[in-house]
């Protein structure tokens, strides 16, 4: 399907950009090179070029389909090198989800885009892991790494790994191979072999700039910090060589301990990283580390999966904030996440009692409930440790990135908009709650009062939920996960508001006299409300999400504040910020009123999907409380009574007040 798929795209793009980036005519030897946009070495030219003698559509449909043939080889060899004896049933689910990771991720997407070499990034993948899980004889393993280290230069670090692992006939065979290789290309095409090992040293600077945000590599990351020179050629060997040596003697390791997968996806990460150019499409090496298990406690688990699915898969900007502190970060993600994998993450042995049998996760029972008829679903248990914070920062980011995009996809009618803004405006005028006009012109009279709703309504939108956010996982994770899940829905929710019902603000509805003190005055007469738009949906205003997000910063206060002033501050900050998008005709009053019926929502689902906030925790006995095997201290907060009897065994979690048995 993805095969047909991809072939009606290719049949669509014009013929002339047909593999775009080889430029190989047999009248011109030597041309390799000469639009810069081939980065294979001269042994891929020369492989490559019979093919050219096919018709350009069928050569690019028969390149497309021959590519996604090759990912599917590679996570069909990958499943069967689990490091366990993999039942039928779990590889017969392994490599299909595999083989949908790599389809969906960066490197294959960029690599099968029309007009690239697809094929290049992928065999010598392909080639690698035969050599290891699939041909057992020495010589022709060694032959197949070779010829991947022929493709891809880097790729020759697999020769000390197989000879450091008792595997020395194949890393002779797979040097053989590949200087055979290399001279072969020598002989038949001189001019582009000194090109590219001489005068672009290993490819550097063909294909695109090496400074470019391609080259996710240690030496492009130290020229986009502004390091030339001699001093960042010296600095790049010394990373190099460090790299290469940490990350060969993991690889040694896991190769040692059963672990033929992991080691693999290690070494190769290693390759990509300290090669002069890795290029996106050439890591996919970094999907392989997910063979590798993190952490000792089950939860921590999916945490390093997790992390590598979404630096894979979606574009760094999704994953980071477009902030200049944070552009060293956000640049060089794939390439973090290989040395991660290569040379950080700490992957357990096989012999590591949590291999198997992970400290399991401790599950609060739901409180009683007020409605004893609302049926509670049994899958959805709430966890009372600590989660993981990395794990949370990117769920976050990338939670709130895909709100982003959906609000700023939602349909923008401006007709439909006004339309739906006079509808609003007339339910108002018959409930009497059309104040905006009045409160809107009363504090553009107040100059001091129109810069503080001002400054309120820009500031405090996103920084007081989050510093909410922080201080419960720091402070009450079991309340944590509790607040979180009921924002999230709570967002979901008013995303269906703007997508079926876009509404103009009072600021952009044209004849009212509305004054928009945030933004300036709008051209009300363009359809495209000056650069505003390009920054987010302006008609995305119903239910309104600064009157909601506030309410549950106010909600969850007032309910987890143990001080009387703190409850206070909590209250008040729902009702300066319905003033705020009032005064500053952001939204109507009814806005507001969606935004609190969202929250409700969100607090009533996460109450019928796993009860009350409310916990109880099963203790496992008067002298191991707080101590036994899978209970987390962290997750009980408030004061204990420790004087008070009780006959139950059970401790109430996410209270004020709760009772532990007696002594």
């Amino acid at each position: 399907m993805l095969a047909l798929r991809q072939a009606a795209v290719v049949l669509r793009v014009p013929p002339g950009q047909w593999l775009g980036e080889l430029h190989l005519p047999d009248s011109l030897p030597g041309s390799l090179y000469e639009g810069g946009e081939f980065s294979g070495t001269p042994f891929a030219g020369l492989v490559l070029r019979p093919a050219l003698g096919l018709a350009p559509p069928s050569l690019e449909v028969a390149w497309t389909c021959v590519t996604l043939l090759f990912v599917a080889a590679v996570g069909l060899v990958a499943a069967r090198g689990l490091p366990d004896p993999v039942p039928r049933r779990t590889a017969l689910l392994a490599a299909p989800a595999l083989v949908g990771l790599m389809m969906v991720s960066l490197p294959v997407r960029e690599a099968a885009a029309p007009g690239q070499s697809a094929v290049l990034p992928v065999l010598p993948v392909l080639l690698v892991l035969l050599a290891v899980f699939r041909v057992p004889a020495e010589r022709p393993a060694g032959f197949l790494v070779g010829l991947a280290a022929a493709l891809q230069p880097a790729l020759l670090l697999f020769a000390p790994l197989l000879w450091w692992t008792d595997r020395r006939p194949t890393a002779r065979a797979a040097a053989a191979t590949f200087a055979g290789a290399t001279a072969l290309a020598w002989a038949a095409l001189p001019h582009d072999s000194w090109t590219y090992w001489v005068h672009h040293v290993a490819g550097t600077g063909l294909g695109g700039a090496p400074d470019a945000l391609a080259n996710q590599s240690v030496h492009g990351a130290l020229l986009r910090i502004g390091l030339t020179g001699p001093a960042e050629l010296l600095l790049y060997a010394v990373l190099a060589a460090a790299i290469a040596r940490l990350g060969l003697r993991r690889a040694v390791r896991y190769a040692r301990d059963g672990q033929l997968l992991l080691a693999v996806a290690v070494t190769g990460c290693v390759a990509v990283a300290v090669a002069p150019t890795g290029w996106r499409h050439q890591l996919l090496w970094v999907l392989l580390a997910v063979a590798g298990r993190v952490g000792t406690r089950a939860a921590d688990r999916r945490v390093w999966p997790v992390a590598v699915v979404l630096a894979m898969t979606l574009p760094s900007s999704v994953l980071l904030p477009n902030l200049a502190a944070l552009a060293p970060v956000r640049d060089n993600v794939l390439l973090l996440a290989a040395l991660a994998a290569a040379c950080a993450v700490p992957f357990l042995p096989r012999s590591s009692p949590y291999w198997r049998a992970p400290v399991p996760t401790a599950y609060g029972r739901p409180a009683a409930a007020r409605w004893p008829r609302v049926p509670l679903l049994p899958f959805w248990r709430r966890v009372l440790s600590r989660p993981s914070l990395l794990l949370e920062l990117l769920l976050i980011r990338v939670g709130y990135s895909m709100y982003s995009h959906i609000r700023a996809a939602a349909p923008a009618s401006r007709s439909l908009a006004e339309e739906h803004g006079g509808q609003i405006h007339a339910a108002e005028r018959a409930l009497g709650l059309d104040i905006e006009h009045a409160v809107n012109h009363a504090v553009v009279g107040l100059p001091w009062l129109e810069g503080f709703f001002n400054f309120y309504y820009a500031s405090f939108h996103f920084v007081v939920p989050l510093g909410i956010l922080a201080a419960l996982y720091w402070r009450r994770p079991g309340d944590y996960r509790w607040a979180r899940a009921s924002l999230g829905l709570a967002t979901v929710i008013a995303l269906l508001g703007f997508w079926l019902y876009p509404l103009a603000p009072p600021r952009l509805m044209p004849g009212l006299g509305f004054i928009d003190t945030v933004h300036g005055p709008q051209d009300l007469a363009h359809p495209q409300y000056g650069a505003m738009t390009a920054i987010s949906n302006q008609y995305a205003a119903m239910p309104s999400l600064h009157f909601g997000w506030s309410l549950w910063c106010g909600i969850v206060v007032v309910v987890l504040a143990p001080k009387a002033w703190q409850k206070l501050l909590g209250a008040l900050h729902p009702l300066i910020t319905v003033c705020a998008i009032v005064a500053t005709a952001n939204h109507w009053v009814l806005d507001a009123v969606g935004g609190a019926a969202v929250v409700g929502a969100g607090f009533g689902l996460v109450y019928v999907l796993s009860g009350p906030r409310g916990l109880r925790l099963e203790l496992p006995g008067p002298r191991t409380a707080g101590t036994g095997a899978g209970y987390d201290p962290s997750a009980v907060t408030g004061p204990t009574d420790g004087n008070r009897s009780t006959a139950s065994p059970y401790v109430r979690i996410g209270q004020r007040r709760r009772t532990v048995p007696r002594r």
